[in-house]
């Protein structure tokens, strides 16, 4: 995924260009979405996936959980490809309903569903219908997001 919402995009140049304080969230939240994202969707106005045990994942901004630019899980990024990707596999709660077709998934900085503002988001790579019963899952390294490139 390489979008960046418009509110991060605002974020990114007040915080380098205009001396504006800018507080990265020490947790990222990755929320699901039966709808198209732009970069102006923002966490309350997103077409969320509810119900049936539905719940944002939480991951902790580290070094730990979030490859290096570079591919590593230590020290600072020096790679040159401006991606970073999960670290462990992002694993939904098992549906308890039925939560119908994800299309698009978004990185937030809040937890609960239908708050907060969307950082990152991209569509899937292809639509994945969520039935009573299935895991939804995002496999170590999927999840990337490209910053420049």
């Amino acid at each position: 995924m390489a979008n960046m919402s418009d509110y991060l995009e605002n974020k990114m140049i007040d915080h380098l260009f205009r001396a504006t304080s800018y507080a990265a969230p020490a947790t990222l939240y990755i929320a699901l979405s039966s709808g198209t994202l732009t970069d102006a969707s923002t966490g309350a106005a997103m077409s969320e996936v509810t119900g049936g045990a539905y719940a944002r994942v939480s991951i902790v901004s580290s070094t730990a959980n979030w490859y290096s630019t570079n591919g590593t899980t230590s020290g600072a990024s020096s790679g040159t490809g401006g991606t970073t990707s999960n670290v462990a596999a992002i694993n939904f709660p098992t549906a308890t309903a039925d939560w119908g077709t994800v299309q698009s998934v978004a990185i937030t900085d809040t937890q609960g569903t239908g708050a907060g503002q969307i950082l990152f988001w991209g569509p899937l790579t292809s639509s994945k219908v969520v039935s009573n019963g299935d895991t939804f899952q995002f496999a170590v390294g999927s999840l990337s997001v490209q910053i420049d490139n």
